[in-house]
């Protein structure tokens, strides 16, 4: 039997098995210690030796590669599954929890992160004549896909740059390139072109997100928000949930409480003080609803994390 390019699928299997373990053995090179670390300019590595707990992260436009261990990330009610198999997009910024589930000292979780930017994406569309409709249905900021050999070798010929920086400054954006056009060829197509804001809903919506994002702490007011945007409220709940897999009150919430966890961690202030710098008047009704999603009232929380530090990292 016969993959899509004329190979066998034994063959093909061959090459995905040997650019995994080239890339381990690239990435375990590149970085000894936990965390994360930029490779390159856009291109970014996720160490970590342990598994996790599930804890609050906030995602960026970005694709991911596993090449070592598993993770796990929930968006709203939907979880998925970041593995050996599995590439994951991220299209937008949206408050999630993930977890890393397999990792060791002896084989640590290692994913390359490759940030994407809108403004390439809208290049590679126009010079591969890839044309998206005019008006496409919102799709979720987030998802998985199987990863195949045509998408994986151009993530191990951009690592390998690493050993070659005279080289990577003029043919890492192309590999990069040839990625964004890999992914506009493959099963998140749509996904991907919706980042280059071509779809006017979308394209609104990530306005909102960004609105949301600055100004975290006021009241939100969705007629209001759904009116600056020219759409109607039950429209824009619609387009929103769609795109990032939760309400614009729930999005909201977890920014807060975000915040708050690292004003305590990183400022040294109280449950109190961090609650209201973050627009919470009542300080009971913060520390339960911080309880609500991390588990834990925050002095204890933040205590835990002081003393576990690995869990504050994530990519």
């Amino acid at each position: 039997m016969h993959s899509p390019n004329g190979w066998t699928l034994e063959d093909e299997a061959r090459t995905v098995q040997a650019n995994r373990e080239e890339l381990v053995a690239r990435l375990t090179h590149a970085s000894h210690a936990d965390g994360l670390c930029e490779l390159m300019e856009g291109v970014r590595l996720h160490r970590v030796s342990a598994p996790t707990d599930l804890g609050p992260s906030v995602s960026f436009p970005s694709f991911c590669v596993v090449v070592q261990g598993r993770k796990e990330v929930l968006v709203g009610d939907t979880r998925y599954t970041c593995d050996l198999a599995h590439y994951l997009i991220a299209t937008a910024a949206l408050p999630l929890a993930s977890q890393i589930v397999e990792a060791s000292e002896e084989r640590p979780y290692l994913c390359v992160i490759i940030l994407l930017d809108p403004t390439l994406i809208s290049s590679v569309m126009i010079e591969s004549g890839y044309v998206a409709p005019r008006s496409q249905p919102a799709v979720a900021a987030t998802d998985t896909s199987l990863l195949d050999v045509r998408l994986l070798d151009p993530v191990v010929r951009l690592v390998r740059l690493l050993q070659s920086p005279n080289d990577a400054r003029f043919l890492a954006p192309l590999l990069k390139r040839e990625i964004v056009y890999r992914l506009l060829s493959g099963a998140q197509h749509g996904r991907i072109a919706q980042m280059a804001a071509l779809g006017e809903g979308s394209h609104r919506i990530a306005q909102a997100l960004e609105w949301l994002r600055r100004d975290f702490n006021r009241p939100l007011q969705i007629e209001e928000l759904a009116r600056a945007l020219g759409m109607s409220p039950s429209g824009f709940h619609y387009h929103f949930r769609a795109l990032t897999a939760m309400s614009p009150l729930q999005f909201q919430k977890q920014l807060r409480l975000q915040e708050a966890r690292r004003l305590m961690l990183g400022e040294g202030l109280d449950a109190a003080h961090a609650g209201y710098r973050v627009g919470y008047d009542d300080a009971a009704y913060f520390n339960r609803e911080y309880k609500k999603l991390f588990g834990e009232p925050p002095m204890r929380d933040v205590e835990r994390l002081r003393e576990s530090p690995r869990e504050l990292v994530d990519g």
